[in-house]
């Protein structure tokens, strides 16, 4: 099987790449590289160029006729950059993707995985949500996923395509062989921050304390990125069951477990030494209080759990921040 992966050289596309390889599914990488790294297509066929460029997506399916799917995951992902500059996160998570779309139509495909968000639901009073919960994208970014998701599901509905929607919560981690893992020297979530100040011996910055959940501050479902790609190799290997009968469907892929951003230190300081100190700011612009999956539908249909832990996820994401340099030199 081969399978085309749009933003195949940023952190997850890579590392969906990377589980492809493992199992004998040749991956073909699509990426315009304004935010992913070509040292993440090394041994892979890759094409540098935008998603919206018909004539390329065109070459690809010619040179790749044995491409079976494609899996969707180019796009900006920056929340505090999505309220700065929502004209070009519309652009180019909504309008490039409808461009895309009618692209792989055009060239036969019958079979998407689209890399959407938990970050567009409406929370439940615990935080927990499931994918019946109701929809209310509180960041241009997340509106830029509920709005492709609408898309794609009006799409299929006529269309000889399928659509999948895997709405991740939060990934952490790197591929355990270091591989891949964060492209960004300085990443903007919360685990890169706790990093960043561990390595420069500075204060980690609790960025909003007055969330209504148990300490107060954020909560997030932190899933391993690992994890991640193993949903999506199950997804590939089981397309039909995973769409559960339906033209478009969509399946949450979280841990199950809600975790606070305190928490978080707390779990990061049980591996690191000497401990981060933290002090408590203002919450970043287009910030939420968070959430996490309670739904069990990944199990059911995909077979999947995640294997991973929190604490796997903080080991493997600072072994990866001792070689990101050596890896992807400035």
């Amino acid at each position: 099987m081969k399978v085309l992966i749009s933003g195949g050289a940023g952190y997850i596309g890579s590392t969906v790449a990377s589980a492809c390889l493992d199992v004998g599914i040749t991956p073909v990488i699509l990426d315009s590289l304004v935010t992913g790294r070509r040292e993440f297509t090394e041994g892979r066929a890759f094409y540098e160029g935008d998603i919206a460029d018909g004539a390329l997506v065109d070459r690809v399916f010619a040179e790749h006729p044995e491409i079976e799917a494609v899996v969707h995951c180019a796009a900006l992902i920056v929340v505090p950059d999505s309220v700065g500059d929502p004209l070009g996160y519309y652009r180019a998570n909504v309008a490039k993707s409808l461009d895309f779309v009618g692209h792989l139509i055009r060239n036969g495909c019958q079979k998407m995985i689209f890399s959407s968000s938990g970050s567009i639901y409406l929370p439940g009073e615990d935080f927990s949500v499931d994918e019946e919960s109701g929809i209310a994208p509180q960041s241009p970014y997340a509106r830029t996923k509920a709005v492709c998701e609408a898309m794609f599901t009006d799409i299929a509905a006529t269309q000889p395509i399928r659509i999948l929607s895997l709405r991740y919560f939060n990934p952490i981690g790197a591929d355990p062989e270091l591989r891949t893992g964060l492209q960004l020297r300085r990443p903007s979530h919360a685990l890169g921050k706790l990093i960043e100040a561990h390595d420069d011996g500075l204060p980690f910055r609790i960025t909003g304390t007055d969330w209504p959940t148990r300490d107060g501050s954020g909560i997030r479902d932190y899933v391993h990125v690992w994890d991640l790609a193993a949903a999506h190799i199950a997804v590939l290997q089981r397309f039909d069951a995973a769409l559960d009968g339906k033209r478009s469907s969509v399946i949450n892929l979280g841990t199950g477990t809600g975790t606070t951003v305190t928490e978080l230190v707390t779990a990061f300081n049980t591996v690191v030494t000497p401990p981060v100190v933290t002090v408590e700011t203002d919450p970043r612009p287009g910030a939420v209080a968070g959430a996490f999956t309670r739904s069990d539908r990944a199990k059911r249909l995909l077979a999947w759990e995640p294997r991973f832990s929190i604490a796997d996820g903080i080991r493997d994401s600072l072994n990866w921040a001792e070689i990101r340099d050596r890896r992807l030199p400035q």
